[in-house]
């Protein structure tokens, strides 16, 4: 009896093995991470779907058929870009020329940066650039940072230049979204992030 109940035992097992080497696996079928081993995983393939580092960049100064293109970039590549969000800037802006590049060089390559020499205190999007737009601080991101007005300011505004701005800094008609803060409150505690709308 004491057999029967083992072979039983050991199917079970073999069946929850079997059942743990797709874990790896997405309801699609697309290999992903495994967590059944610590060990390198060998043979996994993953595709970047999303690439976003800097708000608004790809979605305002990049023409939408090349959107794709720019979200299966390595965002150490995008540069290739650049030229486009210059351009945007200064067409559709109506900003300088020189305007438009000294924007485009704080924008490309389009990541966030984080210098952690400084005090995190002068952390925030695009605080790591020098006054009048950041403040030479830490960089990064925090999330009650409106990037998007942050964002537009710095295309449109009178923020680093009168020259060719459509509106001041954080103000209608190009220069805000109107939205001033969460309609949820950050939570306290990992992961910091709002509860989802349900």
């Amino acid at each position: 009896m004491s057999n029967k109940k083992n072979s039983v035992a050991a199917m079970v097992l073999v069946l929850a093995a079997a059942a743990c080497s797709d874990a790896g696996k997405t309801a699609d079928g697309v290999a992903g991470p495994s967590v059944s081993s610590g060990a390198e995983q060998v043979g996994i393939v993953y595709t970047q779907v999303e690439q976003l580092g800097n708000p608004l960049v790809q979605e305002v100064t990049i023409v939408k058929a090349r959107h794709q293109e720019y979200d299966a970039t390595m965002p150490y590549n995008t540069a290739g870009f650049k030229a486009e969000t210059e351009a945007f800037i200064h067409t559709v802006g109506k900003r300088p020329t020189a305007y438009a590049t000294a924007v485009a060089n704080i924008l490309y390559p389009d990541i966030l940066i984080v210098d952690t020499s400084k005090p995190t205190s002068t952390a925030g999007y695009l605080s790591w650039t020098p006054p009048p737009l950041g403040v030479n601080g830490w960089g990064g991101r925090k999330l009650t940072d409106d990037v998007v007005d942050i964002s537009l300011s710095a295309v449109f505004s009178s923020l680093l230049t009168a020259e060719g701005a459509s509106c001041a800094p954080f103000q209608l008609p190009l220069c805000t979204d109107n939205v001033n803060a969460n309609d949820k409150a950050f939570l306290s505690v990992f992961p910091y992030l709002a509860a989802p709308h349900t």
